[in-house]
């Protein structure tokens, strides 16, 4: 079942409200069709961000300070 969608208010910046303005006009989709695609695509973003950090749990940790010093030890920096 499709729940109703919800109304919000977001203060964009002129030039974004501009910009999506006219984006809409030309892909003939609303405003609202294009900023909920954008939150869409940042979730699925975060999504793959997520899973990819559940994947290498298993992987060992190297401190920074290791690294650094193995970049410098083999000349690289």
């Amino acid at each position: 079942m499709n729940k109703p969608n919800k109304r919000v208010t977001v203060y964009l910046k002129p030039d974004y409200h501009r910009a999506l303005r006219v984006k809409a006009a030309e892909t003939e989709c609303s405003v609202s069709d294009l900023v909920n695609s954008a939150v869409k695509h940042a979730l699925l973003e975060d999504a793959a961000d997520l899973e990819a950090f559940e994947e290498r749990t298993s992987e060992p940790l190297i401190a920074f300070e290791d690294v650094l010093k193995s970049l410098k030890r083999n000349g690289k920096i």
